[in-house]
């Protein structure tokens, strides 16, 4: 038997390495290869011919030989007489591996090895930045790197500020209290590593740019394997310090965003990757709107958990503002549904304008002309947000609905005037109208800061707080 039918034979016996199909997943053993899965070497170890081939002892110890593995596994070659160095495969290879072959794309650059100090503060100015290499310079960066004294420690509260003879411990040992510390970012995330490690739910990080124009005195104008460099040093320990839950957020405009989103993939590894986040950040006026192309009005924030796993989002909702499709009103909500009075908002308030809804042609342009357009919206509004309960608008019932409520949607089709209720279990129940589900503008309101507001949930593009 071939050897590479020995190994086949062998590697199947691991469920986790089989398609449904009864194929091996060469990818799968190939990264678990490269990983020294305990697992993998298990296997190969239980065979003597495999044993044989891709294990050698030194002084005693049996070594896996890794890259004989790989090369055999990717190569499957059994060297017979009709013998090529090349595989029976017409393809395009970079470093002899088919690009199919290459598990993941990696981004790199000049001195993407080096550790940069990479200057930042109003008092250090435009500088020549000096790379040092991680191997070569390991004594100058565990020097630089190495956990620094804070000086000139103040506690600054509501009564304003004073020495700082202690940090505030929780019962963990842990430092709550909120640090702003000026001096050079890099320094001061390795000097918190040990303190914070796995501990930081959240980081955000604006950076500079690169594009020569901040108007704070950055060291904005990094080639971009410096920039690069700077930027990589930066992420690797900030995703130390976060917790199995936490998220990393970075803002950054059109000129570098590509380079960033690959360069996290390296970092945080793309299948942790959660959200791009468009926000608008400025609008087209005055000396702003010259601009080679579309007038930029967007920044984005890349959004990267450390275990997208263990990331729990807790919805955000912000103000939507009245929506004008909520007009029905329910006026007896406390009766049973079947006797459900429907009325419209609309007409209640042409009444109370002195406006006959039912017999003035037009009433709704005729109150907007005697109370004005902003008024009368503002009455909705009101009117809406007092009765929430009550005020409702209808919505389409998709066929793939439950049976109930699919049965419900047919009665109320042939009884229009009248409201049927589908109990569930599970969840709230639904209220049918005229083949459409009752809406209730209560589900829209949230409070935000200590206020009753009809809200939307927040999407990932921002458009309210543009400068």
């Amino acid at each position: 038997m071939k050897l590479y039918e020995i190994l086949n034979q062998q590697l199947i016996k691991e469920p986790n390495f089989v398609t449904d199909n009864g194929e091996l997943k060469k990818w799968v053993v190939l990264n678990k290869a490269q990983n020294f899965d305990e697992e993998l070497i298990g296997l190969l170890l239980d065979n003597a011919d495999l044993k044989d081939k891709f294990f050698k002892t030194v002084k005693g110890t049996l070594i896996f030989n890794q890259n004989l593995f790989v090369q055999f596994l990717e190569q499957k070659n059994y060297l017979n007489n009709s013998y090529t160095q090349y595989k029976n495969k017409v393809g395009i290879t970079i470093d002899g591996k088919y690009l199919k072959q290459r598990n993941e794309v990696s981004l790199v650059w000049p001195f993407k090895d080096c550790i940069l100090e990479g200057g930042q503060s109003r008092e250090e100015e435009k500088r020549e930045e000096i790379f040092f290499n991680e191997f070569l310079a390991q004594d100058e960066i565990t020097q630089l790197l190495e956990p620094k004294v804070f000086t000139n420690a103040k506690r600054i509260d509501k009564d304003g500020e004073k020495p700082l003879d202690q940090f505030s411990r929780n019962e963990n040992g842990t430092i709550t209290d909120n640090l702003n510390i000026k001096g050079n970012n890099l320094l001061a995330l390795h000097t918190l590593k040990e303190e914070f490690t796995d501990k930081v739910k959240l980081i955000y990080i604006d950076p500079p740019y690169n594009t020569g124009s901040d108007s704070f005195k950055y060291n904005d104008s990094f080639t971009e394997s410096t920039w690069l460099t700077f930027m990589h040093n930066r992420l690797k320990v900030a995703h130390s310090l976060l917790h199995k839950s936490g998220v990393l957020l970075v803002q950054i405009n059109d000129h570098n965003q590509t380079y960033l989103k690959i360069l996290l993939d390296d970092v945080f590894r793309k299948e942790n990757f959660i959200n791009i986040i468009s926000v608008r950040t400025k609008s087209p006026s005055g000396f702003k709107t010259v601009n080679l192309g579309l007038f930029e009005t967007a920044e984005y924030i890349l959004m990267y958990g450390k275990s997208k796993n263990d990331f729990k989002y807790n919805p955000q909702y912000v103000d939507s503002g009245y929506d004008e499709n909520y007009t029905g009103y329910i006026t007896n909500i406390t009766e049973e549904p079947e006797k459900w009075i429907i009325d419209d908002i609309r007409k209640i308030i042409c009444r109370k304008e002195g406006i006959d809804p039912d017999t003035t042609n037009q009433p709704y342009s005729k109150v907007k002309e005697k109370i004005g357009e902003g008024v009368y919206i503002q009455k909705l509004s009101d009117f809406a947000l007092a009765n929430a309960d009550s005020v409702f608008r209808l919505t389409a019932i998709g066929d793939d609905a439950g049976k109930e409520t699919l049965d419900a949607k047919k009665k109320s089709q042939k009884n229009p005037d009248k409201v049927f209720k589908v109990t569930r279990e599970q969840n709230d129940s639904r209220f049918i109208l005229n083949g459409q589900e009752i809406a209730f503008y209560s589900k829209k309101i949230k409070e935000i800061d200590g206020k009753s507001i009809p809200t939307t949930i927040l999407t990932n593009i921002w458009s309210d707080i543009s400068l």
